[in-house]
């Protein structure tokens, strides 16, 4: 579609609202009946993504229903928190009859950016590895098919790396540091000492924008988180990976080192469907982190045994002025209804919710400002989901309590956000370690990763614990992910959580793309068969049974995987 300066302007504000929805009839009737809505791009040929006005979007809301809660934008964050060697990767590239450095493969990489200027990134003659750049944060002429962004090609970086003044010419630019270090760790050419994992391979890398006014408000997120961005976002920038490895013919390993509480955690979002639907195209493998929230105090479970029981929630809060925001899940056999209690007595009476209804309301207590929205049956898995947003909060315990209105499971899993995402001292009072894989780590089909500490054989005390909400086992495998070193716009430097994790393991499925789709061993090859190559390669000890929500299958072990295929 044609695009004027108006619409432009529009898409790219701040205080526009973003959603994705599955395309249907239904859909195109509402965007025909409804002047607010502006329709932009299809992703993935199914999953369409609109704007409209913050004043338009809770009626519009309302008008799809509850079950249509996943078309919410959710924010997302980079889960920060000497590996080759104990992975097998440097065995594998050592090997005379493999020669594998990732020559002929792309990684992609949806993040914070990248120092296109860093060493790592350049080849021996000056010229940069990176074929495309797509900043969602730069106003400009979007890519061809694209809305929001500009994009700077490999003929743009390096005439920008010949410049006395490169910035001048491609203004892109990663503040935070965290996707330079990723890529580098991932694919930095060889220097000296220091190599990454797949050292020949290209890249495309996505700049992410932050995320939206709307969504920032919503989900109650700090106003000093910068890195704040919204899964729409993540999931044009796939796409955009996705159709730049199609035209140049390659095969693409995508690393995802960004995560979310504030999704289902069980696959079924329109997010999370998504990335699987990516996961499993030929020639496409992606790789995400799993979060470093086992020791957050983000996560609580609880039963409720029967009609008329209840159960609390309690969540402490330290600071004053905290602000905090709680999802609560619940089964699609069940429905629960919710009261709030502040520390000194102030009350939010329970609310039933009802079909197929937005349910919302909002109370004043104390100085503090309370909102409880219900959503029921989601579309997907047909549960329930329950937010609970407190701004200003008054220090003490804070109490939800839910009522069982209707139990045949009555399991519920609630979450507080990732940490840099909620008030410090915000926490709850009953915390659960396992289920705090973060989202998209728990969409099916793609590589989950969790962290080891390389050098003392333990688990990364703040690895993320499976499984998912849907059961599902995650992680699939832990990498080494404590004092990883790589490249930040600063230099060189050391990271630990299971972000530089992901990053490694995405390097060694660079190598089996390599083995498998450039030379031809398999041609098909996609997330399926690489993640099965490594849990079967993976190291395991005697002393633990696998799966387990801790380490997966075991520590990642690229030659053994390599070993066993020559077995097969």
């Amino acid at each position: 579609m044609a695009i004027n300066p108006s619409m432009q302007q529009f898409l790219d504000s701040p205080d526009t609202v973003g959603f994705v929805v599955r395309g249907s009839d239904e859909l195109d009737r509402l965007i025909e009946e409804n002047q607010d809505i502006i329709a932009t791009q299809t992703l993935a040929g199914r999953y369409v993504v609109c704007y409209t006005t913050v004043e338009a979007y809770p009626q519009l809301l309302s008008t799809l229903e509850a079950g249509y809660v996943s078309s919410i934008a959710v924010v997302l964050g980079p889960l920060f928190g000497p590996g080759l060697n104990e992975s097998g990767i440097c065995s594998v590239r050592q090997q005379p009859y493999m020669n594998l450095h990732g020559q002929g493969v792309l990684m992609g990489f949806v993040d914070t950016g990248i120092d296109y200027t860093q060493s790592v990134f350049r080849r021996k003659d000056g010229s940069s590895k990176i074929h495309f750049i797509y900043d969602q944060s730069i106003t400009s002429t979007p890519p061809n098919g694209f809305f929001i962004g500009t994009e700077y090609t490999n003929e743009q970086i390096n005439h920008a790396l010949a410049s006395e003044n490169p910035y001048e010419i491609v203004p892109s630019r990663d503040t935070a540091g965290h996707g330079t270090f990723l890529a580098s760790v991932a694919a930095g050419q060889l220097q000296e000492d220091f190599s990454g994992v797949a050292p020949e391979t290209e890249l495309i890398v996505v700049k992410l924008k932050k995320a939206r006014t709307f969504g920032l408000d919503l989900f109650a997120v700090p106003e000093e988180q910068e890195d704040a961005f919204s899964s729409i976002a993540v999931m044009i920038g796939v796409e955009y990976i996705v159709q730049k490895a199609h035209k140049l013919k390659r095969p693409v390993v995508i690393c995802l080192g960004i995560g979310t509480n504030f999704a289902s955690h069980d696959g079924f979002s329109i997010f999370e469907e998504y990335l699987s639907g990516i996961a499993a195209l030929t020639g496409v493998c992606v790789c995400s982190a799993t979060g470093n929230e086992s020791q957050a105090r983000s996560h609580t479970k609880g039963i409720i045994t029967s009609k008329g029981d209840s159960r609390n929630i309690d969540i402490k809060v330290v600071k004053p002025e905290s602000n905090f925001f709680i999802s609560i899940w619940s089964a699609f056999s069940d429905k629960l209804s919710v009261s709030v209690t502040s520390p000194i007595g102030g009350h939010v009476p329970r609310k039933p919710p009802k079909d197929g209804v937005v349910l919302s309301s909002t109370s004043v207590m104390e100085h503090s400002q309370v909102r409880v929205a219900s959503f029921y049956p989601l579309e997907g898995s047909g549960g329930q989901l329950t937010t609970v947003r407190v701004l200003n909060a008054t220090p003490g315990v804070w109490t939800v309590t839910l009522y069982g209105d209707i139990i045949l499971d009555g399991t519920f899993n609630a979450w507080l956000p990732i940490t840099g995402f909620v008030t410090p001292g915000v926490e709850f009072l009953y915390a659960d370690p396992y289920y705090t894989i973060t989202v998209p780590s728990t969409a099916m089909g793609i590589i989950a990763c969790g962290a080891y500490n390389s050098v003392t054989g333990t688990l990364y005390p703040n690895s993320s614990w499976g499984p998912t909400r849907h059961e599902q086992v995650t992680p699939d495998l832990t990498a080494p992910g404590v004092n990883i070193e790589g490249f930040y716009p600063t230099g060189r430097g050391v990271m630990s959580g299971t972000s530089p994790a992901t990053a490694i393991t995405a390097g060694a499925c660079a190598l089996l793309m390599q083995w498998g789709v450039v030379e031809g061993n398999d041609p098909a090859m996609s997330t399926s068969p690489i993640r099965a190559y490594l849990i079967r390669g993976c190291d395991r000890t005697q002393t633990l049974s696998y799966p387990n929500p801790q380490w997966g299958y075991g520590t990642l072990n690229l030659l053994k995987s390599f070993q066993l295929m020559q077995e097969t």
